[in-house]
């Protein structure tokens, strides 16, 4: 399964308005996505044949094997691209014919969309709206034929769209997949950082889970070892410590940034989890400092 995030890049993108023609094989390193808008092609791919006409959209995973023909005078816009991120994207390049055998470049494959849990795409694609795709698509291959910062961060925000039109085209099941399936909770600690100046309820936690409360703190407590409500209060402490050692804030502000009522509860808290005072704390931590020999 893929773990890059899902950011589409362009790698070659044009209309290829051409008469009858053939690509021999090669196996692909990205993805091929086409519409055919007129004339009639055929298409192997894996060795499977595919019949294509003006109107149909075409998607060929990395890894396939391919031999694409034109049997007619055609206009097949087509991109070469990525739909996730890596460091590699640059060294990735369009695969050229008779590169069958890419071993030697199997660090450049990009990850399979049809390895995602819950994803089938076919290399008929069977869009909903497929006026709405097509004109997407359209206006990014043109976007893409204009080489200044503008038109190119537009095609790549329309391959975001496009990408996401197929997915809801395709992943009927997805959902029902992802109810059934079990869910992470480490989005959970963006959530609680964000939100440490903030009162912040367990019931607050497991509604934005979609869990019952009690639910939801088996399953934090399974995943993180501690209760919510220890976990939050390890978390407001830790940031208590970091602004008591790098900023110059007043212990009343720092308690309000922390998430506690007062500084009453600030320390009396901050003790009980620090073993200090936050006043002893900071104390210390400028002592430390001023006693650093210099180089």
């Amino acid at each position: 399964m893929a773990k890059q995030p899902i950011v589409p890049y362009i790698r070659e993108s044009d209309f290829a308005v051409r008469k009858p023609w053939t690509v021999a094989a090669r196996t692909l390193l990205d993805y091929l996505l086409v519409y055919i808008q007129e004339g009639e092609c055929l298409f192997h791919v894996n060795e499977q044949a595919y019949d294509f006409r003006g109107g149909d959209f075409c998607l060929i995973q990395p890894g396939s094997l391919t031999v694409l023909e034109g049997k007619t005078n055609s206009i097949t816009p087509f991109a070469h691209l990525d739909w996730f991120y890596d460091e590699r994207r640059e060294e990735r390049f369009p695969t050229r014919p008779g590169q069958i055998d890419i071993t030697p470049y199997r660090h450049l494959l990009q990850p399979r969309l049809n390895d995602l849990q819950g994803i089938d795409i076919p290399v008929r694609l069977r869009p909903k709206q497929p006026i709405q795709l097509r004109s997407r698509f359209l206006e990014m291959v043109e976007c893409w034929q204009h080489r200044n910062p503008l038109m190119q961060l537009r095609a790549q925000t329309l391959g975001a769209e496009v990408l996401h039109t197929i997915l809801e085209d395709h992943s009927e099941d997805l959902k029902q997949t992802e109810k059934s399936a079990p869910q992470p909770m480490n989005w959970m600690t963006s959530f609680i950082s964000f939100r440490l100046s903030e009162p912040l309820s367990v019931s607050e936690m497991a509604a934005r889970a979609n869990l019952s409360p009690s639910r939801f703190s088996a399953k934090f407590k399974e995943e993180f070892g501690v209760a919510p409500h220890r976990y939050l209060l390890q978390l407001r402490i830790q940031h208590a410590k970091e602004l008591l050692t790098n900023s110059a804030h007043g212990m009343e502000e720092i308690a309000g940034y922390c998430g506690f009522a007062d500084i009453h509860h600030f320390a009396k808290m901050f003790k009980k989890e620090a073993g200090v005072t936050p006043g002893a704390f900071r104390k210390a931590g400028q002592t430390n400092e001023s006693t650093v020999p210099s180089e």
